[in-house]
């Protein structure tokens, strides 16, 4: 049965706790985590990207100087592609890039990448938060004693706090996301996942 350390806020832990095989004990698949990653990261770009084709840029009304006489190659106006100022051909246009990805599929690449960090002992649970988190300093020595090596750390809490989510902003290696809200690629994004034990059962009831 799966299982993972469980810490106090000053980094001790001498007990584990048991967690459920099917959420954070399953095989790996890394088709299916890539192609869900893939999906979420494409959904975070903002696609703004634009161009004027001919049509859309401003003037070329008049032709820019007469047809012979000139030496020139003909030209009936200044806004050509090949023109300095004119349109742009073949240019990015604002888009979309979200892909639909099942709510099934997505499920299952967090179940793996969960059961990846539990393998790997970087999942650890933390018992609670500290006494006072509207300030910066216990969520900076909490980071440090469990995070010693300094990487990117993700907290997992169970429902919305904005006084953690606050006192952990100026924490620019430290994330805060819900037991609901949380999805693969946050996990892929953090060297070390720390779940208060709380969140535990809200995680394996979403995902079992």
């Amino acid at each position: 049965m799966a299982s993972a350390k469980l810490f106090k806020v000053d980094g001790s832990g001498d007990t584990s706790v048991q967690l459920n095989d099917d959420v954070f004990g399953i095989e790996s698949n890394k088709p299916l985590v890539h192609q869900v990653t893939v999906a979420l990261m494409n959904a975070k770009r903002q696609g703004n990207a634009e161009t004027k084709t001919r049509k859309e840029v401003r003037g070329g009304g008049a032709k820019p100087f007469r047809q012979k006489g000139t030496g020139r190659a003909r030209q009936g106006s200044s806004r050509e592609p090949h023109m300095r100022g004119g349109g742009t051909v073949f240019g990015p246009h604002r888009r979309s890039y979200r892909q639909e990805v099942p709510l099934k599929m997505r499920r299952k690449a967090l179940r793996c990448v969960l059961s990846d960090r539990v393998r790997a002992e970087r999942l650890k649970v933390l018992e609670e938060l500290p006494p006072d988190t509207t300030k910066t300093r216990p969520m900076a020595n909490l980071f440090d004693a469990l995070v010693p090596d300094g990487r990117k750390a993700l907290l997992v809490t169970p429902e919305n706090n904005r006084e953690v989510t606050a006192s952990c902003r100026n924490l620019p290696r430290m994330t805060v996301r819900t037991a609901g809200d949380v999805n693969a690629l946050d996990i892929l994004d953090a060297r070390t996942v720390i779940v208060l034990q709380d969140a535990i059962g809200t995680l394996e009831e979403r995902l079992a």
